[in-house]
């Protein structure tokens, strides 16, 4: 297996105009891998974010058929490149619900992996007359997904799954070396707990995170943090995009993942285990 891969990370600020999204992702994605990129992971919502998290069901597709999934396959294998599509809204156990699936493409456009967003947001921000409650619309997952890959054993996160380290303790039980995270952090939430959380899963895990966000202002009023970050497992901040729309890439190295597991290799010495 190559030691040395190159991985892009896109951001977008995302509208309720599907099109355009799509026309801006597929940009983007074209623009990392002419900078060489072989592993690309777009953001939460990328093809959508409407008035509200309902709007979300009139895109809801049937699990292996639609025009989203289509897009992420054809784009891969067009361009060649592994595709980690943020998230989709597929169908539900609860159809007045949706699933808010990750979707991972390989470089021939065959979907190698789903992952459901586990961990829902439901909260009131402090201080603030700002509220989300994810369940009224999205349906739980409950698996957590690592899978091969040319790059190494690569495990999915989404979002507020951030704030779960007992996933992430999951993940690496399942030998996860890279951490795919689309996500769709609040401005608010992002600017006090974006960073340290990337940084502490990379750090705690000994693994590279690769966190795609939206960043900006959207039609629906809400603001994201953006901030979209590529992080090494000792914590170092290797790219990233600030605000609005973009991409950077970042070489990941397998060899100095092995390096530091093994110099300064703090995940053997586990003492206590988590239930998930």
């Amino acid at each position: 297996m190559k030691e040395k891969h190159k991985i892009g990370v896109i951001q977008m600020a995302s509208g309720p105009n599907v099109d355009a999204n799509l026309f801006e992702a597929e940009r983007l994605i074209r623009e990392s891998v002419d900078e060489g990129a072989e592993l690309v992971v777009l953001p939460e919502n990328f093809a959508f974010m409407g008035q509200g998290d309902r709007d979300q069901r009139a895109l809801c597709e049937v699990d292996g058929d639609g025009p989203l999934q289509a897009f992420l396959a054809r784009l891969a294998k067009q361009l060649g490149v592994w595709l980690v599509g943020g998230t989709i809204p597929l169908q539900a156990d609860d159809p007045d619900r949706v699933r808010a699936a990750c979707l991972v493409f390989d470089d021939r456009g065959e979907r190698v992996a789903r992952y459901d967003k586990i961990h829902l947001f439901d909260v009131n921000l402090p201080g603030l007359d700002e509220r989300y409650h994810e369940s009224a619309v999205i349906e739980p997952g409950f698996q957590p997904v690592v899978i091969d890959s040319p790059f190494g054993r690569l495990g999915l996160a989404i979002c507020y799954d951030l704030r779960f380290p007992e996933l992430f303790r999951r993940l690496l039980d399942e030998g996860a070396e890279i951490l795919a995270v689309p996500s769709a952090f609040t401005a608010i939430t992002g600017k006090a707990h974006w960073e340290p959380l990337i940084r502490a899963r990379a750090i705690e895990n000994l693994a590279y995170v690769v966190a795609a966000a939206q960043g900006g202002f959207h039609v629906n009023g809400r603001e994201t943090h953006g901030h979209s970050l590529i992080v090494d497992p000792w914590g170092t901040i290797l790219a990233q995009v600030t605000r609005g729309t973009g991409f950077v890439c970042a070489s990941i190295d397998r060899e100095f993942l092995e390096s530091v597991r093994c110099s300064f290799p703090t995940i053997y010495h586990r003492r206590l285990k988590c239930n998930t």
